[in-house]
């Protein structure tokens, strides 16, 4: 097995270098600002175990909103990366190139293993410059994919060392495997696939198996009545520890997410939620769009949910012949692979595990994921199709009238892809520049007009923004967050009544409750805060208090668990004087959320106004035990300590604190 020379490590670094550094001024962009700005895992003082028991985005996997996608060892590296540099965001990009040129020489590393030298670092090349790397790279975000790819190229590596010269089983190596598979799995779930590359490997490569081959010993065996050859024994040993390993791992996923799947809805994917044939038909339609992504990356986007692809609900769609030549293609590369015990067999076939079997998870075909086509999940699956490509351009070198063609075939593909790249990286500068790109390649998707508003309203545009939001609405009238986004441009811009009107069309949208039936599995939970924005909105006028407190009520019971329904709910009880009520509405938020500062700053203010001042000092003391620095708990506080006599008398003179019932206001 050649091993990786210096040279090709440089030179694969430079390139990939090359390619990226105009990532390191890219800021936090679209998922970056969940996974990053947003997520109090990444913050020092938010205990360790707390990235174990949250998911990717900082939400505690127990609460139905989760979006249960477990990776707390990236989280990790995001940690890492804030104890370093806090919020800036070139640390956090630099990283991510970093990972990158590692996976790149990884995967020439696994190259070798069937391919020659110098289809190996072709194909390594491809990989580093491949247009479709980009989100995975640019995107902070894609650190998942960079950390699972590196984690599951060296499990691979270290199976193909399991097999003794005798023959016999080594286990050192399947420990190993074991071990890095599931570090693979806790940085993405994809991660787990690799085991199917590593049962691929052992029986068609390593054992040099092929399907008459495997049906030939099954046969004998039956009858001669015979044993298993020891070959086979061996084989079948190392695939059961294996498969029990992955299986186990498995097991523990699920119980991480207490057997529950993610919510997902028709605007995150419009085909999950659809009569059959259509479901299947679209489904099996995005196998071909992929495959075109990795052949001509061309138009890239970053987001494809919503009507970017319109569903192929027919027979008689001509788009269901792409979907024919696809598995047409796939057929006739798997029977060439599965029937010949060659060399060009055996680099096929594990080109196919490598682009089938990573892609299976993100595929829809077993159950529905939350994105229609999503680039980044491409990472893995174009290691595959490097192979192919590379292993295609090693059986035309070799005929010599075509050897320098295909040379100047491959340069013109590194060169053009790089300059893509280079040029794609551009377009994650910010999430302005983000999603207008996006724009381009797709009008048909409303959340990118969505998130083009959201970029301008972040700058205070709230004219522009309004427009791009406008016109959202237009592309998918049925959009609730649209229409709450217009409401609350509305809201900015001092036009109230035009606000009512938007949020009112966006609530007339709000589908029934049915009961005994959760409502989260029917709609996005971020959509009820169309009761929330509402009733904000209409609390303003003194005669409408109830019709707001109905509308937060309306919430809750749609949604028992909805924390900021609570929180609203008890600023507006307080308003009404019915200071009881909301004491219980923070003490039933405090239980679905006990590390928020200010929900115990709220419950103190309503303490003092139930005349409870020994209650109330102690929940500003919780308040500071979670914020040290929150003001208004100290300030209160100290009010509170030398109005009881129970502080030193200057600690907070009265002339310097002011009207005691300036403070006295909850936080929302």
């Amino acid at each position: 097995m050649a091993v990786v020379s210096w040279k090709e490590v440089l030179l694969l670094s430079a390139l990939v270098v090359g390619c990226y550094w105009n990532t390191l001024w890219c800021g936090f962009v679209f998922d970056d600002v969940s996974a990053i700005l947003d997520n109090k895992d990444l913050r020092p003082a938010t205990p360790l175990r707390n990235l174990f028991q949250n998911d990717f985005w900082g939400t505690p996997m127990a609460e139905e909103r989760s979006h249960k996608s477990y990776r707390p060892l990236t989280v990790l590296t995001f940690r890492l990366n804030y104890l370093l540099s806090e919020l800036s965001a070139p640390s956090y990009h630099l990283l991510n190139v970093v990972l990158h040129a590692v996976v790149c020489v990884l995967f020439l590393r696994v190259c070798r293993t069937f391919l020659d030298r110098t289809s190996s670092l072709v194909a390594a090349l491809l990989f580093a410059v491949h247009p479709i790397h980009t989100e995975a790279v640019a995107g902070v975000v894609g650190r998942a994919e960079l950390l699972s790819s590196i984690f599951l190229l060296a499990a691979f590596l270290a199976y193909t060392r399991s097999t003794g010269r005798d023959n016999s089983i080594v286990w050192t190596p399947i420990g190993v495997t074991v071990v890095l598979v599931s570090a693979a799995t806790l940085c993405k779930e994809q991660g787990i696939t690799v085991v199917g590359i590593c049962c691929v490997h052992e029986v068609f490569v390593a054992q040099g198996f092929t399907l008459p081959m495997l049906g030939d010993t099954f046969l004998q065996v039956l009858r001669d009545k015979a044993c298993f050859p020891y070959t086979v024994l061996q084989t079948l040993l190392k695939l059961m520890v294996l498969v029990i390993s992955t299986l186990l791992l498995v097991i523990v996923r699920v119980q991480v997410i207490q057997s529950q799947l993610p919510v997902f809805t028709r605007f995150d994917n419009p085909a999950a939620v659809s009569p059959a044939p259509t479901k299947q038909l679209t489904f099996n339609y995005l196998l071909p769009v992929n495959a075109w992504l990795l052949l001509n990356p061309s138009e890239l986007c970053c987001d494809w949910t919503m009507g970017t692809i319109p569903l192929v609900e027919s027979f008689l769609d001509a788009r269901n012949l792409a979907t024919l030549a696809f598995y047409g293609l796939l057929g006739l590369l798997a029977y060439h692979s599965l029937r010949y015990s060659h060399s060009s067999a055996k680099t096929v076939i594990m080109a196919l595990s490598l682009i089938v079997l990573p892609f299976v998870p993100a595929s829809n075909l077993f159950f529905p994921v939350g994105f229609v086509v999503a680039e980044r999940v491409l990472y893995v699956p174009s290691m595959g199709f490097c192979v192919l490509v590379a292993h295609g351009f090693r059986v035309v070198s070799r005929k010599g009238q075509l050897k320098k063609m295909s040379w100047m075939v491959i340069g013109v593909l590194l060169a053009t892809h790089a300059v893509k790249t280079f040029n794609r990286n551009l377009d994650w500068e910010s999430e302005y520049t983000l999603f207008t790109s996006a724009l381009k390649v797709n009008k048909n998707n409303a959340k990118l007009w969505n998130n083009v508003g959201h970029a301008l309203e972040n700058q205070n545009n709230y004219e522009r923004a309004l427009r791009y939001f406008l016109q959202a609405t237009r592309v998918q009238p049925d959009d609730i967050g649209a229409h709450m986004n217009v409401g609350r441009t509305y809201k900015n811009l001092n036009m109230s009544k035009e606000a009512e009107e938007a949020y009112m069309i966006a609530k007339s949208l709000m589908p029934q409750v049915i009961p005994g039936r959760k409502y989260a599995t029917r709609v996005a939970p971020n959509h009820l805060n169309v009761y929330i924005n509402l009733a904000n909105l209409i609390r303003t006028n003194e005669s409408r208090l109830e019709e707001a407190d109905q509308l937060y009520r309306q919430a809750i019971s749609m949604r028992p668990d909805f924390k900021q329904a609570y929180i609203s709910r008890g600023e507006l009880l307080l308003k009404m004087n019915k200071p009881s009520e909301a004491r219980d509405a923070y003490l039933r938020a405090l239980e679905l959320d006990r590390t928020n500062p200010d929900l115990w700053y709220n419950l103190a203010i309503v303490n003092i106004e139930m005349k409870e001042p020994t209650e109330a000092l102690k929940n500003f003391e919780h308040a500071l035990e979670l914020n040290p620095r929150h003001k208004l708990a100290l300030f209160n506080s100290a009010l509170l300590m030398q109005e009881s006599g129970k502080g030193p008398q200057n600690i907070l003179p009265r002339a310097s604190i002011g009207p005691r019932a300036a403070s006295l206001r909850p936080l929302l």
